[in-house]
């Protein structure tokens, strides 16, 4: 588990590299779509926290001229993220966008609560990061992402990621500019689809950087406590030259009641 490349964020605490034993599981091939999601929310009643809030954050690009008067502000130190009132699950980009071409992507706008909640509904859990990059790994042994090392091997496109000039323009050459149906791309060597790009996945550990407060070698759950939960795998927002995490050693965080465009999750369960 772990790396040392020269291409990782060594403040996020990717390293060192380090042995990890982790018990089966089983694990969906693939992230929550908005069809499940959706189930989910007809048999309960759930009301996501981007919901409660009644805001959530959006790319900048993807907001429709409609819904530019749902803006609030843009991020400090990101301005390509929007804080849009009525962003939610069922209308990724404001009150005027919808789900219905897209029941087959993943589930987006889904913070790490609302993720443990749809678990618990579903009989489910998330993964642990340990599970998660094992599972991530495909079989393989420190290869630089879920199929290998060449990141388009034969100039073929194995993940959905930015494509251009961050932030100005995604020429969109893998097919895709936003989210892409949640089985797309060639699977990795367990049969998961897009454990790189896409959209980032929600895992149950609190986040930290030190290896030592990660549940050491057996099983580890986490930190006891903390202020972020991991996440893994990197979204369609990654671009070399800004978030070069769609490396499947790549790790970072945010609070549990957080939600994005680009931020969503897959379950596990024991066997």
């Amino acid at each position: 588990m772990g790396t040392t490349s020269k291409e990782g964020f060594p403040d996020d605490g990717e390293g060192p590299i380090h042995k990890v034993k982790v018990d089966p599981f089983y694990m969906d091939i693939h992230t929550v779509t908005n069809r499940q999601f959706q189930r989910f929310i007809e048999a309960t009643g759930y009301v996501t926290e981007a919901e409660q809030f009644g805001w959530s954050f959006v790319f900048y690009l993807f907001v429709d001229e409609a819904d530019l008067g749902n803006v609030r502000q843009r991020v400090p130190g990101v301005p390509w993220w929007l804080v849009v009132d009525g962003a939610t699950w069922a209308h990724p980009e404001g009150p005027h966008s919808s789900v219905e071409w897209r029941w087959d992507h993943p589930v987006v706008h889904v913070s790490w609560n609302d993720a443990q909640a749809y678990c618990q509904w579903a009989g489910l859990r998330l993964p642990t990061e340990a599970e998660w990059e094992f599972a991530a790994r495909g079989g393989l042994k420190q290869n630089k992402y879920a199929w290998g090392d060449e990141l388009t091997p034969g100039g073929e496109h194995y993940c959905n990621i930015w494509q251009g000039d961050f932030p100005r323009h995604n020429t969109g050459e893998d097919g895709f500019v936003g989210t892409a149906p949640a089985k797309s791309f060639p699977e990795n060597g367990y049969g998961l689809y897009n454990v790189a790009g896409n959209v980032w996945e929600w895992c149950s550990d609190w986040f930290a950087t030190n290896i030592h407060k990660r549940g050491g070698r057996d099983n580890p759950q986490g930190p006891d406590s903390g202020e972020t939960r991991v996440m893994r795998g990197g979204s369609y927002l990654c671009h070399h030259s800004y978030c070069n995490r769609y490396r499947v050693a790549a790790r970072t965080s945010n609070t549990p009641d957080s939600s994005t465009g680009n931020m969503g999750f897959r379950c596990v369960r024991d066997v």
